[in-house]
């Protein structure tokens, strides 16, 4: 890792609501907390490069009581997020920007309503200059879209929330 790269992802630090900020590499560990308390956690290291080649995580809602109760937004975060029973929450696979489009002025790679597979890229999160392709990872409909183009993301929130369909 480059000097420069340490200094980007300190300032990408620093610009954001992120309590601390973990990252090991072969040669190389950093580890950030805005908050001094943090550091005596012992929480595994995030790790850059397993999570730009790790799948997008997807997971199935808990089954509610009450339809509309909401999820906890990340921290930092004042919405809270309504997900219906049964949808998919597609999360982020590691830190960075969200980018709905493949580049500035291009149509978005999904938009609310349409239909995606498995295997259906839905967005891109950028880090130091490296993109990882976000997949849909259910075959279903777009129902939300929970993150705004070009903001902040922190590892496992919240990208979209798809209905999932039998194929």
């Amino acid at each position: 890792m480059k000097f420069e790269d340490i200094e980007s992802l300190i300032r990408l630090f620093e610009s954001s609501d992120w309590d601390g900020l973990r990252i090991s590499g072969p040669d190389c560990q950093i580890h950030v907390f805005k908050d001094p308390s943090l550091v005596e956690r012992r929480q595994p290291p995030y790790n850059v490069a397993a999570a730009t080649s790790a799948a997008t995580r997807t997971e199935p809602t808990p089954p509610r009581a009450a339809p509309s109760e909401q999820v906890a937004p990340p921290a930092g975060k004042s919405n809270a997020i309504d997900i219906a029973e049964g949808m998919v929450v597609v999360r982020a696979p590691n830190l960075g920007t969200f980018y709905r489009a493949p580049k500035p002025g291009a149509d978005p790679y999904v938009t609310v309503g349409q239909r995606v597979e498995a295997d259906t890229e839905v967005c891109v999160i950028e880090v130091m200059k490296l993109f990882t392709a976000v997949r849909a990872g259910v075959a279903g409909i777009v129902r939300q879209v929970l993150v705004a183009d070009g903001q902040m993301v922190e590892f496992d929130q919240p990208l979209f929330v798809i209905e999932p369909m039998n194929s």
